[in-house]
C-alpha cells in the first residue's frame, strides 16, 4: 500500500513528466515547419498562412527569436482569453459545452474540498482506530488516518459525515440544475440563430415497406405527397454503396504509393527506377517496376469503380428501404420527425436526419430489422468483455498492494524493500499499468457501436461513451476496490470468520484512495499534458509531408487535427467526478488531485479546441442529458456506498438518516428530466415556425430545392465525380500546347471524416442518380 512518501515520489514523477511535455510542446509549436500540426484549425478556416513561404532559409524551419522561448507558457492565458460566444462561433456549440463539463467539476469540487478539509479531515485524523487495527493484521498507511476508516465504530462523529453528505449532495444538485438550465438555453439559442443547414429540413425515414408496383423512390414520393402535401419537397433514397466506397479507398491507397514512388524517383540522384513486390504490403511476390505497377493497378481500379457506380445507381437491389426526405419548411420537417406516420408503428419510421457531416454512411444499408439482433449480440459481448477484464485489473491491484503480497510471498521482500523502488512501484506503477491496459478499449467499444448499426458519428460516440463509462464503473472503480481489498486484507480474510469479512471490507474501501490518487496523477496530470504534445499527428504529418505532399491540397489533407473524442474524454471526466463524490466524505485527501486535473484539462482542451481540433459534426450539445444522468448516477453511488460503509461501522443511530438522500436525488433527476430534456430530444414547433417566418421575410426567392436535393447524396458519388473531373482536367492539360492552363487547388478543403472517409458535400446533378 502506498504511503505518503510513495505518493510524493509518484507526484514528483508525474509533475516532472508534465513539465517536460509542456517544455517540448512550447519548443515544437514555435518551429515554422510544425505550424500546420499545432494550428491546423486556423489553416482550415483560411485565416493563417504558412510561415515557411518567406524569409531566410533557416527561418523557414527554425524559430530564431529567442525571446519567444522565454514565454513558453503564454499559450495558457491565450487559451482562456477567448469569450464563450466567440468560442461557439469559432468551434461550435458541441465544443463549448464539452468544456463546461470540466467547469462543472471545478464548480462542484472547489467548495467541497474546503468544507471537507475544514470539517471532515480533523474529525477523521483525531482518532487512533487504525493504530489499533494494525495489531489485527489489517494493512493501512499513514494517509488512511485522514479517512473515515480512522473513526471508531459506533462513534457520534459519523453525524458530521452524514451532514456533509447532505451538504455535498445539495450543492452538486444545485450546480447540475443551473448547468442544465444554462446548456438548454444555449442549445435553443444556437438552434434559433444558426445558419441554414440541410438537417433542419430533412427527416430520415426507414423501414419503407416493399411494393410490387412501385420502386422505393416512387413509393417514398407518393407516400409523402399524399400525407404531407403542403410541405414535402424532395427526397434522396439510400444506396448500398459500401463496395464502391471500398474500391475508392483502395484506389486512394494505391495513389498514395504511386505518389511516393514518383517522388522517390524525382529525388534520386541516379536514374534507377524504384521496384516493389506484388504481394501484400510489398513484402513478398514478384519484383516489378513500382511506378508502372501502381499505374496499372489504378487503371484497373478506375474501370472497376465506373462499373460499380453504374451497378449501384441502376440495380434495384442496391437501393435500401430508407430515404432522406426534405420539406419546404422546418415546421413540416419537425411534424414529420416527431409523429407516427402509419397505423402500423413498425413501418415508415421517421427521425431527424443527422447533418451530412454526421452521417455514418456504412451503416445506412443495415436493414432495420437486424438492429435489435445486432445490439443484443453486442450486449452479450460487452458483458463478457467487462467480466474478463477483471483479470488484468487484479494484476494491477497486485502491484498496488505490495505489503499484502509480502505477507503471502516473502521471496519478493528483498526486491520491494529498496525504498525508492518500493515508492515507484507502489505510487506510480499501478496507475501507469491500468492506463496501458485501457489503451485499446476505446477502439474496441467503437467497433462494437458500429456493428450495432448507429447511423451518425455523434450517436456512435455517445454509445461508445456510455459503455466506456459503464466499463470504468464496473472494472476501474468497483473492480479495483474489490480485488484490491482482497489483496490488501488477504491475511485477515484467511484468519477470520465469514461474519467479520464485510467489516474488514468496510474498513479497507477508503484505503483504495491511494491507488486512485496514483491513477489520477498518471492519467489526469501527465496524460493531459501529453495530449497537447500531439506526438502521433506530428510524426504522421511529417511522414506524409515528406513522401506524399505535392500540392497545397495534399498538405491540407496531410494535417490530422482530430476532434474532441467525446467517446473517450467524457467517460474519463465522469470517472473522476465519481471518484470525487465517493471519496469526498470518505477520504477527502483525494479531492485536491481531482481539482488539479479539472483545472489543467480545462486549459489544455480549450487550447486544443481553439487551435487544433476540427469537429467532425455539430449536434448542438445533444449529449448533455447523458452527461447529467451520469453525474446523478455517480452521486447516488456515493450515497449508497457511504450508507453501506457506515452500516459496517455499526452507526445504527445515524445511518438511517441517509436513506432519504438517494430518494431525494432521484426525485431531483426526474424533475430535471421533465423540465429540460425535451429541449434536447424534440424541436419545438413554435421555434421552427419563427425561424421559417424570418427566413421567408429575409429571402423570399430562396431556391430551397436546389439547396437540399444534393445534400444527402452518398459521398462516394461526389468523390467519383471529383476524380473524373480531375482526370479529365489532367488529360486536357497534357494535350494543351498553345494555351497552358493553371488550376489553383482549393484552400479550406474540409478534412475527410476519419470514420467514413467521405468529404464534405458538393453540388451533384441528382438526375444522374435517378431510377431507370
Amino acid at each position: 500500500m502506498a504511503t505518503l512518501g510513495d505518493l510524493g515520489v509518484a507526484a514528483g514523477i508525474n509533475i516532472l513528466s508534465a513539465l517536460i511535455f509542456f517544455i517540448v510542446f512550447a519548443f515544437l509549436r514555435l518551429q515554422p515547419f510544425n505550424d500546420r500540426v499545432y494550428f491546423p484549425k486556423w489553416y482550415l478556416k483560411g485565416l493563417r498562412e504558412s510561415p515557411t513561404h518567406s524569409g531566410a532559409f533557416v527561418r523557414k524551419f527554425v524559430n530564431l527569436d529567442f525571446r519567444s522561448y522565454l514565454r513558453f507558457l503564454n499559450w495558457m492565458p491565450a487559451a482562456l482569453r477567448m469569450p464563450e460566444p466567440e468560442l461557439i462561433d469559432h468551434a461550435g456549440l458541441d465544443s463549448a459545452v464539452y468544456l463546461r463539463i470540466y467547469l462543472i467539476g471545478l464548480k462542484i469540487f472547489v467548495p467541497i474540498v474546503f468544507l471537507a478539509w475544514a470539517v471532515l479531515v480533523p474529525v477523521n485524523y483525531t482518532n487512533s482506530t487504525l493504530d489499533m487495527e494494525k495489531s489485527k493484521n489489517v494493512t493501512s498507511s499513514d494517509i488512511d488516518k485522514f479517512s473515515i476508516s480512522n473513526v471508531p465504530e459506533k462513534s457520534q462523529r459519523f453525524w458530521s459525515h452524514i451532514v456533509m453528505a447532505y451538504v455535498f449532495s445539495i450543492w452538486t444538485c444545485y450546480v447540475l440544475l443551473k448547468e442544465y438550465e444554462k446548456v438548454a438555453n444555449m442549445r435553443l439559442h444556437f438552434l434559433a440563430t444558426e445558419k441554414r443547414r440541410p438537417d433542419q429540413f430533412t427527416v430520415l425515414v426507414r423501414n419503407v415497406p416493399p411494393d410490387a408496383d412501385e420502386s422505393t423512390s416512387e413509393l417514398v414520393e407518393h407516400f409523402f405527397l399524399v400525407n404531407h402535401p403542403d410541405h414535402y419537397l424532395t427526397h434522396q433514397v439510400v444506396y448500398n454503396a459500401n463496395s464502391l466506397a471500398n474500391l475508392l479507398k483502395k484506389k486512394k491507397k494505391m495513389s498514395n504509393w504511386l505518389v511516393y514512388f514518383r517522388n522517390k524517383l524525382s529525388r534520386s540522384e541516379t536514374a534507377t527506377r524504384p521496384l516493389t513486390k506484388t504481394g501484400s504490403l510489398g513484402l513478398w511476390g514478384k519484383k516489378v517496376d513500382a511506378i508502372e505497377y501502381y499505374e496499372t493497378e489504378i487503371d484497373k481500379l478506375t474501370n472497376q469503380i465506373v462499373e460499380e457506380k453504374e451497378r449501384v445507381t441502376h440495380d434495384p437491389k442496391s437501393i435500401m428501404p430508407a430515404a432522406f426526405v426534405s420539406f419546404k419548411t422546418r415546421w413540416g420537417a419537425a411534424v414529420c420527425a416527431q409523429t407516427q406516420q402509419s397505423r402500423n408503428p413498425t413501418i415508415w419510421l421517421t427521425e431527424w436526419a443527422p447533418e451530412p457531416r454526421d452521417v455514418y454512411w456504412p451503416n445506412l444499408p443495415v436493414p432495420y430489422v437486424q438492429l435489435t439482433v445486432k445490439r443484443l449480440i453486442m450486449g452479450v459481448a460487452f458483458f463478457f468483455l467487462t467480466f474478463f477484464f477483471m483479470i488484468p485489473i487484479a494484476i494491477v491491484q497486485s502491484f498496488a498492494s505490495l505489503d499484502g503480497l509480502e505477507k503471502v510471498a516473502p521471496f519478493l521482500k528483498p526486491i520491494v524493500e529498496v525504498k525508492f523502488i518500493k515508492s515507484v512501484i507502489a505510487g506510480f506503477l499501478p496507475g501507469i499499468a491500468l492506463k496501458i491496459f485501457l489503451i485499446f478499449l476505446p477502439t474496441i467499444l467503437m467497433i462494437m457501436a458500429k456493428f450495432e448499426g448507429y447511423i451518425s458519428l455523434s450517436s456512435l460516440e455517445r454509445r461508445a461513451a456510455s459503455r466506456y463509462y459503464l466499463f470504468s464503473l464496473v472494472n476501474v472503480f468497483l473492480g479495483s476496490i474489490i480485488t484490491g481489498t482482497a489483496f490488501e486484507q488477504l491475511d485477515s480474510f484467511t484468519h477470520q470468520s465469514a461474519s467479520d469479512i464485510p467489516k474488514t471490507i468496510g474498513v479497507a474501501i477508503p484505503m483504495k484512495a491511494t491507488f486512485f490518487i496514483s491513477y489520477i496523477m498518471v492519467d489526469g496530470w501527465a496524460g493531459i499534458a501529453a495530449e497537447i504534445l500531439m506526438l502521433k499527428p506530428l510524426i504522421i504529418y511529417h511522414l506524409k509531408n515528406f513522401f506524399l505532399v505535392k500540392t497545397d491540397k495534399d498538405r491540407e489533407e496531410a494535417m490530422d487535427p482530430g476532434s474532441i473524442g467525446f467517446n473517450t474524454g467524457e467517460p474519463q471526466i465522469q470517472l473522476y467526478i465519481l471518484l470525487g463524490l465517493v471519496y469526498a466524505t470518505v477520504t477527502p485527501t483525494l479531492l485536491p488531485f481531482i481539482i488539479i486535473f479539472f483545472g489543467l484539462a480545462y486549459v489544455v482542451f480549450r487550447h486544443q479546441i481553439i487551435n487544433v481540433y476540427n469537429q467532425e459534426y455539430e449536434s448542438a450539445a445533444a449529449f448533455w442529458p447523458d452527461v447529467h444522468g451520469r453525474i446523478i448516477t455517480a452521486l447516488i453511488i456515493s450515497q449508497l456506498l457511504l450508507f453501506g460503509l457506515l452500516s459496517t461501522k455499526e452507526a445504527a443511530s445515524s445511518t438511517p438518516f441517509l436513506i432519504a438522500l438517494p430518494v431525494l436525488t432521484l426525485s431531483f433527476h426526474r424533475y430535471c428530466k421533465g423540465r429540460f430534456e425535451p429541449a434536447f430530444t424534440t424541436y419545438p414547433l413554435q421555434e421552427a415556425m419563427m425561424k421559417d417566418t424570418l427566413e421567408r421575410a429575409r429571402e423570399p426567392n430562396l431556391n430551397l430545392k436546389g439547396y437540399l436535393q444534393s445534400a444527402y447524396i452518398h459521398p462516394v458519388f461526389h468523390e467519383c465525380d471529383e476524380e473524373e473531373d480531375h482526370e479529365s482536367f489532367e488529360k486536357e492539360e497534357s494535350e494543351s500546347v498553345i494555351v497552358p492552363t493553371k488550376r489553383q487547388s482549393r484552400r479550406n478543403t474540409p478534412v475527410p471524416s476519419r470514420m467514413t472517409g467521405g468529404s464534405s458535400p458538393s453540388l451533384l446533378d441528382v438526375e444522374e442518380l435517378a431510377q431507370p
